[in-house]
């Protein structure tokens, strides 16, 4: 069977790296990028076949970036999973716990973990760019006094021994991720489907009622809009433009009405994919 190159965000052993799993399975041969414009670009150029992002976390909130980037590259939401964010203290396996005086991960990792710090204060924060880099930095360098936070794959990965499992605040962490493509061939294997969902993104006049009008296009017809996001649109200082998910799939014919009339009232208005709910 042919592999698919699937591009996503930071080293091997990263959360994205789990949801790729979760998408494609086997079908998958990862690509690590250093940053999410790298998986985009990778993506856009024909160096991978698909990529996987992150879009949002339940605890974190929505990864901004990546908002930026799907209006930026011409490419298709064509999946979508949740991952189970754990996240675990490692370390070599010749350092004990209580050795430990600095803990590395990504920003966002360490700031889930801060029950873990304030019953621990003798260990200090050190932001990194990864998890997983964290966790494959303190193996390669051997450090006596220093852990990462990663995952249970990037533990496996790098040889790291875990000290402390599941160690962040809240169980309900979870992070939601996008499999993208350039057309729609690239596909998760078949399952039922029960709801589809829709991505789309659109600005109005910066009028009174503008958006007040422009979403009555869903309420009107009885769609179920999941989620609203809005970004600073570039070059037009305080106007905004709006991300928006609904339940149903473009091509059925309510969401095609409902599309027909938000692109008469938009000023721009592109749909960025149709997909199975996660």
């Amino acid at each position: 069977m042919r592999k698919v190159k699937v591009g996503f965000q930071g080293e091997l052993g990263a959360f994205s790296q789990e949801a790729v799993g979760q998408l494609l399975g086997d079908r998958a041969a990862v690509v690590p990028c250093p940053r999410f414009e790298d998986v985009f670009r990778a993506l856009d150029q024909g160096d991978t076949g698909a990529s996987v992002i992150p879009i949002e976390n339940t605890l974190a909130g929505s990864v901004h970036e990546n908002y930026d980037h799907l209006l930026h590259f011409d490419v298709r939401i064509v999946a979508e999973t949740n991952v189970r964010i754990v996240h675990n203290l490692m370390a070599p396996p010749e350092v004990r716990f209580r050795d430990i005086r600095r803990v590395y991960s990504h920003p966002v990792a360490l700031n889930q973990c801060l029950d873990f710090f304030r019953k621990n204060p003798r260990i200090e924060k050190v932001p990194f760019y990864d998890t997983a880099g964290s966790a494959k930095m303190v193996m390669d360098e051997k450090l006596p006094d220093a852990a990462a936070i990663a995952s249970t794959v990037a533990a496996s990965i790098y040889g790291a021994r875990i000290l402390r499992r599941s160690i962040e605040d809240d169980r309900q962490n979870f992070t939601r991720f996008f499999l993208l493509n350039k057309t729609r061939r690239v596909l998760p294997p078949p399952r039922p489907v029960k709801v589809w969902k829709t991505s789309l993104v659109f600005t109005t006049r910066n009028i009174p009622g503008a958006l007040f009008r422009g979403l009555s296009a869903f309420a009107l017809r009885d769609l179920n809009l999941t989620k609203i996001e809005s970004r600073p649109l570039r070059g037009k200082p305080w106007e905004y433009l709006f991300y928006v998910d609904f339940e149903g799939r473009e091509e059925d014919p309510v969401a095609r009405k409902a599309l027909g009339h938000l692109a008469e009232l938009a000023d721009f208005m592109r749909v960025l994919g149709s997909y199975p709910r996660g």
